[in-house]
Parts: structure tokens; C-alpha cells; sequence
């Protein structure tokens, strides 16, 4: 089960499509700071899409349904880079500049290795390694020295797993992942968490360790699970303690943002029906660093709650996109 990713506005409008900007209006926008569950740690982006949609909403009079989404606005969500357009490292320094201002901690997703989600909704990625060096580089460089956590390459190291990417093109793909955890380590600030995808996709916990050893997770402080996907925290827990075991105790953090009814049951559209924008599905547990669970570092809202996961349906925008109907759903369920 593939797990497909957000790309908010902020900083994927060229690679995907815009996003829904909102109308002004007079109602405040929800304020920026965490609210008490996260810790006082990770950053609220001030004008996020959800932050947008509310004051569009309130504006429209739609206050029972502004003060529902308000569940997303008032959370800190990651904010992916996707691109190589003129501007996203001024992005990406405005961000780890806000939050630094704010006494706060960013969370960041790059998300441009080669031969990205293999053609799939969210299809595309650097042209090759030495333009995916490159981009790490000058991304590394921006928010050296600085707080922030980075989730790095949703799905990467499973599709090698799943021989989606295999080959040389696979070999080329660890060691740019192992390289990639290097530069964001050099130096002091970042948090760097490789991505292992999910408990419904590489059931082979050794097979998940080894990989994630040749692709450098001993030089990360961890690894990720479950980003852009829906399997409950339980479950999660699970399956990352048995990749940490194989691991020496190496920490990870969980994808909490809309795991909070699990995985949807078959509808009728195959795979996609489990992952690819499924209907019924909830918030999950707020971004938070008390875990109550020694190995799990974090619980992080690394998909935007409410950016479609691709176009699997006929009412579904692109991979992505804002979606203010399921973003509705999820803060409602």
C-alpha cells in the first residue's frame, strides 16, 4: 500500500496545481501558536490552507463548519518541498525563519528523489542524482543550525522494497538516501527521520531494517512510518518497535494526522481504496512529543489533513491540492 503525499500551497503550487486561496473576510485567523497538546514545540503555519479555508468560511457565514476545520487550522502540519522552481529555498528559509522567531520547530518533507512515488499520482522527482545532490545541498544549507525536523523521502526506501524501483536505479537510490542524511546532519539543528513507510506495506520487518541500514538510518535519529496513510497508531507502534529492535533501539515517529478510524475497509476500488483519499476517515492524535511511548520520538501531522492524495475518484483534485470537503470530513469525524 502505497502512502501518497501532501504537497501543501506553500510551496507545491508550481508542481501540482493551486490551492484554494480564500476570500477575505473579517474574522481573525486562528492564532499561530501550538495549542497545548503538541507541547509547545512544533510550528502552526499562520496561513496554511485550512487557516485560509476558515476565515473563507466564517466570512460565508459557515461558522459551525470554520469552527470544525479549526481541529486542522490550530495544528502544526510538515510542509513539503517537492520542486526545484526559482524561490523554494527563499520558502524554506522564510518557514525555518518564522518558526525560529516563534521559539518553535519546524517540520519539513523533502520529497524530489528520482523516479518519485514510480510514475504514480504523485509521479516525479529530480531528472537525476546530480540534480537530487544538488537540490539536498542548497535545502541542507537553509536550515543548518537551526531546529526542525526532517521527514525524508515518503515511500523511497519502500518502493525499493517492493522492487517498484529496482536495479541499479535502486542501488543509486540508498546511497543518494545515505548521502541525503549526511548533509542535513552536518552540523548541529536537524532532526533527520528516514521514511519506512507503513504496516500494510512491507510486512518483512528485517527486510525494512536492512534497507533503511543501507540507505543510513544509523546516521539519522530515526525513522518515520505511516506518512500520507491511515493504519492506527497501535499498529504502528507495533511494527516500528520490531524495526527498532532489528535496529539497536533506533527511535521513530509516527504520521497521527488521519489515523484516528484506521484503515477504511474495501470500497470496491482495489488498493486505492485503503489509501488513495478513502472516505470515513478521522483526525488522528495531535502532533505531540509526549508519546508516552519510549521509541516514538513524535507523533507529527506529516500529511496536510485535507490535500487530496490523487485524483482516484471522479470528485477528487490532484495529488496535493487543497480539498476542503474531505478536510470537513476528517475534522467532523
Amino acid at each position: 500500500m502505497r502512502s501518497l503525499p501532501v504537497l501543501g500551497c506553500l510551496v507545491t503550487i508550481a508542481v501540482l496545481g493551486g490551492c484554494t486561496s480564500a476570500p477575505p473576510g473579517p474574522a481573525p485567523t486562528p492564532p499561530a501558536s501550538p495549542s497545548a497538546t503538541d507541547s509547545g514545540v512544533f510550528y502552526v503555519e499562520p496561513e496554511a490552507p485550512a487557516v485560509k479555508q476558515v476565515r473563507a468560511w466564517e466570512a460565508q457565514g459557515r461558522t459551525a463548519d470554520a469552527a470544525a476545520l479549526r481541529r486542522i487550522a490550530g495544528e502544526p502540519n510538515a510542509v513539503w518541498f517537492a520542486d526545484d522552481k526559482p524561490g523554494h529555498l527563499d520558502r524554506a528559509r522564510r518557514l525555518i525563519t518564522a518558526a525560529g522567531a516563534a521559539g518553535r520547530t519546524a517540520v519539513l518533507v523533502p520529497y524530489w528523489v528520482p523516479e518519485r512515488d514510480c510514475g504514480g499520482h504523485s509521479g516525479g522527482g529530480a531528472p537525476d542524482a546530480a540534480a537530487y545532490r544538488t537540490w539536498i545541498d542548497g535545502l541542507a544549507e537553509v536550515v543548518r543550525g537551526r531546529p526542525v525536523i526532517v521527514v525524508l523521502e515518503p515511500d523511497a526506501v519502500p518502493h525499493v522494497l517492493d522492487e517498484c524501483v529496482s536495479g541499479p536505479a535502486a542501488q543509486e537510490r540508498l546511497t543518494l538516501l545515505r548521502e541525503a542524511v549526511e548533509t542535513f546532519k552536518r552540523g548541529d539543528g536537524a532532526r533527520v527521520y528516514l521514511d519506512a513507510g507503513n504496516p500494510g506495506w512491507i510486512k518483512d520487518t528485517d527486510r525494512v531494517a536492512a534497507a533503511l541500514e543501507e540507505a543510513g538510518v544509523h546516521d539519522a535519529d530515526g525513522f518515520s512510518l505511516n506518512v500520507a496513510n491511515f493504519k492506527t497508531t497501535e499498529d504502528n507502534i507495533a511494527y516500528g518497535t520490531a524495526i527498532s529492535d532489528r535496529l539497536g533501539g533506533k527511535p521513530f515517529v509516527i504520521d497521527t494526522s488521519r489515523n484516528g478510524n484506521g484503515p477504511a475497509p474495501n470500497d470496491g476500488r482495489g488498493s486505492d481504496g485503503h489509501w488513495c483519499n478513502p472516505p470515513g476517515r478521522a483526525l488522528g492524535p495531535a502532533p505531540t512529543e509526549d508519546t508516552g511511548t519510549p521509541r516514538v520520538d513524535a507523533y507529527l501531522w506529516v500529511k496536510r489533513p485535507g490535500e487530496s492524495d490523487g485524483a482516484c475518484t471522479p470528485d477528487a483534485p490532484p495529488a496535493g491540492q487543497w480539498w476542503p470537503e474531505y478536510a470537513l470530513g476528517l475534522a467532523t469525524n
